[in-house]
């Protein structure tokens, strides 16, 4: 079943599926109603593993992670923030948050496809099929999604304080959770983004020092400089000098920021090997 459709194209599926929730929240929303949240969790769950079977599909071909190039980092961020969507989604309830999410992974897969040079190479499997440095990539990668779901949170927050500011509280204003909850939500993701960098670049540490390999130092620039930055602005928010609409405007621009480091991290990666296209998949 699977040979009929390229990893691509499973992609171009898994965005259309996120599309197709973005659309319904934004129809209900227009409506002045709350959609299904079953519904919705159910169109992201499809998308999720669709995605997931394209990057499955990827990774085998590559023979290791997929994070090859920019188009697959990408690709791994979409999927990682929907993950962690998908796990604390039912728990904490938050309204809205499924149709943010639906909107990120849209935005963000659809993108990537779109710009075909991000996907022109593909190359080897930057582990050199090391499972240290891909468990540090993966890690590393991962809590790039979680940071893209701390943004989501941090923007519905803003949101959530616009409308009450303006004394404006209906409309679709009043699906948003509370301010509280947002704030506790935003504090445990950027808690839980922080500690799972920690551990990628100490994971990628005691491997280089071991090994005696060779850091990129652009590369480590730019990853140690998001990791500086957001646990800057943990210790800030625990100790209560960052709070409230500072804190959420920081949520969003070092997002913003680290979206920009991922450039830096695939330009400083070896010169591309040899590869076979990137739009063929082999079942």
């Amino acid at each position: 079943m699977f040979a009929y459709l390229t990893d691509r194209q499973w992609l171009w599926i898994a965005a259309g599926c996120y599309l197709a929730g973005f659309l319904f929240g934004t129809v209900s929303l227009l409506r002045h109603r709350q959609h299904s949240r079953v519904a919705m969790y159910a169109i992201i769950v499809a998308g999720y593993l669709l995605q997931t079977l394209g990057l499955f599909l990827r990774g085998r071909a590559m023979g290791g992670c997929p994070l090859g190039n920019i188009f697959e980092i990408l690709q791994f961020t979409a999927w990682s923030a929907t993950t962690l969507y998908l796990v604390i989604g039912p728990t904490f309830r938050l309204s809205l948050l499924g149709y943010f999410t639906a909107g990120l992974a849209t935005t963000v897969t659809t993108v990537s496809l779109a710009v075909p040079a991000w996907d022109a190479v593909r190359r080897t499997a930057i582990s050199g099929l090391n499972p240290w440095i891909a468990m540090h990539a993966a890690l590393a990668m991962f809590s790039y999604g979680v940071f893209a779901l701390l943004a989501l949170t941090s923007a519905m927050f803003l949101f959530r304080n616009y409308s009450l500011k303006a004394k404006h509280p209906g409309g679709w204003f009043q699906f948003l959770p509370s301010i509280l909850d947002l704030d506790h939500m935003s504090l445990r993701l950027l808690t839980a983004g922080v500690s799972i960098m920690t551990v990628a670049l100490g994971v990628g540490w005691v491997y280089w020092r071991r090994q005696g390999a060779e850091v990129d130092h652009l590369k480590l620039l730019a990853v140690v400089g998001v990791w500086g930055a957001y646990a800057l602005t943990l210790g800030l928010r625990r100790r209560g000098r960052l709070i409230g609409k500072r804190f959420a405007w920081i949520g969003v621009g070092l997002f913003a920021a680290a979206l920009l480091s991922l450039w830096a991290v695939d330009r400083s990666r070896h010169p591309d090997q040899p590869a076979r296209p990137a739009h063929t998949t082999s079942p």
